[in-house]
């Protein structure tokens, strides 16, 4: 294979790869203190964050721009998925901030920035209904883009149909309170940290599938 080629697909896998750890590290965080959590906490978890953002923004680039490259009547897929996948790292940013601000704000770190203050308000549907659908539209794309072009294994666009749905049924959770502790709500454990989490781990999944060689390359 073509290193041009195969640089990007690289580059996309060992995204996913990272973006799996980076949850994984970041999850426990939000709940090992049962009141306002430290400074610290806040500041680690945001931190990590940041890093997963970004590397979600590049696992979207290299993901539609693999798309294109392998048929370019499914570019208006790779559009999609890029531009749900950006308008989703965009929302994530805009909460980490207003999570951040609200540890600034409070010189007594007396506040959790999940439940408490007017930015926690403000985040609701970013971590909840909009990062939900965002999450549904960018799979869907991408999982027909799969089975159109055969860049990932059957199981990734399986997987990304399946993820979606559980997605998608979390979106109307917005008209169930604002309880953390429940399982249905607009920001409950059930939406914002298992569902939430379930993407992240999809990249993981085929950032390891896109690490390793294609059956079908020639062998020279």
């Amino acid at each position: 294979m073509d290193m041009t080629k195969l640089q990007p697909r690289r580059i996309m896998g060992m995204s996913g790869v990272l973006i799996g750890v980076g949850i994984t590290l970041v999850l426990p965080l939000y709940f090992l203190y049962s009141g306002p959590p430290p400074a610290w906490d806040v500041f680690t978890r945001e931190l990590i964050n940041l890093f997963v953002l970004v590397l979600f923004f590049i696992f979207f680039a290299c993901f539609s721009h693999l798309i294109r490259e392998a048929d370019q009547a499914s570019g208006w897929l790779a559009s999609i998925v890029f531009g749900a996948g950006l308008l989703y790292v965009a929302i994530g940013l805009i909460a980490t901030a207003n999570e951040t601000g609200v540890v600034y704000g409070s010189p007594g770190h007396l506040l959790d920035p999940t439940i408490d203050g007017p930015l926690a308000d403000a985040n609701i549907l970013m971590h909840g209904s909009i990062k939900r659908l965002l999450t549904t539209v960018a799979l869907l794309a991408g999982a027909c883009a799969i089975k159109r072009t055969g860049i990932l294994p059957s199981w990734a666009a399986m997987s990304a149909y399946t993820v979606a749905l559980c997605n998608l049924l979390f979106v109307p959770a917005l008209f169930f309170g604002h309880d953390v502790t429940r399982f249905y709500s607009a920001v409950g454990w059930g939406n914002s940290a298992l569902v939430g989490s379930f993407f992240g781990y999809w990249t993981f999944a085929t950032g390891f599938a896109a690490l390793r060689p294609k059956s079908d390359a020639p062998i020279s």
